[in-house]
């Protein structure tokens, strides 16, 4: 006998209950995140984002706060914790909500980025030449090889 036998299915904690049933007759395929979202239903998940700007944590707890304000009056039931001086996570007790708090995260003006389930969405305030700052750190860390690969790739063209 397990010390969970006498405990409704609803109560059980998250880890021990049944995921609950996915109708995969309502799932459009060319859509993977619908399935992501049926599979997250009732399930607690954790949104991370980043704030533009390299505020301060208190700055960051400003700008969360408003996001937050702005999720709870549109219903999401969202618990944010601030996790360094440009992130915060948003904890959702209903993880098939993740990706439409992500949509609504993404289009803040001092949203970097959005990470759910390991994948990152760029936000508002992302970094638009991010391949080109990663070129010139390169070029900093006085990586020559990368850098004459980039001249003679010049002179090809």
């Amino acid at each position: 006998i397990n010390e969970y036998d006498d405990i409704e299915e609803g109560d059980l904690p998250e880890h021990k209950r049944s995921p609950p049933p996915i109708d995969f007759s309502k799932i459009d395929a060319s859509k993977p995140e619908d399935l992501l979202k049926m599979s997250k239903k009732g399930r607690t998940l954790m949104v991370f984002a980043t704030v533009s700007g390299n505020p301060t944590e208190k700055e960051t707890e400003e700008v969360t706060s408003l996001w937050q304000g702005s999720l709870f009056n549109a219903n999401f039931d969202v618990q944010r914790f601030v996790v360094g001086s440009n992130r915060v996570i948003f904890m959702l007790r209903d993880g098939s909500y993740a990706w439409e708090i992500k949509d609504f995260l993404v289009a803040q003006d001092r949203c970097e980025d959005v990470t759910v389930e390991g994948q990152v969405y760029p936000g508002k305030a992302a970094k638009k030449d991010a391949k080109g700052n990663k070129q010139n750190e390169t070029k900093k860390k006085g990586d020559k090889k990368a850098a004459n690969r980039a001249n003679k790739s010049k002179q090809e063209l």
